[in-house]
């Protein structure tokens, strides 16, 4: 890859470095396509159990390359649709990985970075960063990565950050949800590997059923069948190999095995 860094510091864990710090690890074509292939990859890897996604150098993700931005200028709106779409393929592969995603946002987070920001399942920037949907500056929208962030800050945010393109703070994205934890920049890595051990010492396959848990019950209506779907959900994994263990474990005061 040339523009990601994949390291593997354990069995259960990847990080995932964008690998751009002379542009801001700015998007380009080639940055979508290896996040799409890496994300793809980590995706059918049952072993793993977290997915750290950080950035290298000053800025966390400076949205879009300014010389592919330029090239874009000379599209067609096919190929400016096709550019798009992969743009969003890319964003929903990074959403559909079974593992949790954690954040590590060490420096500013502007435009497509937000996006990737809000795909985090667990999001800790350093205080003083910042945040901006920026692409109004441009006569753009921020479209693709609108489903994520809406989700993350809600509407209302989203209709005034959206519109305005103004910057915000880290500790207004604390306030607004889309980050978890705030923290100094010299124990950004403490709070990282305290959420990936808290994440490694629980059920891997309950882990998974949270996550996918949470996508799915978003914004549904509390209906019959939203209840019968959540019962069956906990019937599944009661009656699971896993299930069992954990119970087991707990009742007799010993280490579940997934810890062994």
């Amino acid at each position: 890859m040339n523009t990601l860094e994949l390291r593997r510091p354990s069995p259960h864990v990847a990080e995932v470095w964008l690998n751009r710090p002379d542009v801001r690890n700015a998007f380009n074509d080639q940055v979508i396509a290896e996040l799409t292939a890496t994300f793809r990859a980590l995706s059918q890897d049952d072993t793993l159990r977290a997915v750290v996604l950080a950035g290298h150098g000053k800025a966390f993700c400076a949205g879009a390359d300014l010389n592919w931005m330029r090239a874009m200028a000379d599209y067609s709106w096919e190929q400016n649709r096709a550019d798009a779409q992969a743009l969003a393929d890319m964003l929903w592969t990074i959403h559909q990985c079974p593992a949790p995603v954690i954040g590590r946002v060490q420096g500013d987070c502007y435009a497509g970075g937000v996006g990737l920001a809000a795909l985090c399942d667990v999001l800790v920037a350093a205080d003083g960063v910042h945040f901006c949907l920026s692409e109004a500056k441009l006569g753009l929208l921020p479209a693709t990565i609108a489903p994520y962030v809406i989700a993350a800050i809600g509407q209302r945010a989203a209709q005034r950050y959206f519109t305005t393109a103004e910057r915000f703070s880290a500790a207004e994205a604390h306030r607004l949800g889309l980050v978890h934890e705030l923290c100094p920049a010299d124990q950004l890595d403490v709070r990282v590997q305290a959420l990936i051990e808290a994440l490694v010492a629980n059920g891997p396959a309950a882990v998974r059923a949270c996550k996918r848990l949470v996508q799915d019950l978003a914004q549904q209506p509390l209906s019959d069948e939203l209840r019968a779907d959540t019962a069956r959900r906990i019937a599944d994994i009661r009656g699971s190999a896993e299930g069992k263990e954990g119970v087991s474990s707990f009742l007799q005061k010993r280490p579940p095995a997934w810890l062994a």
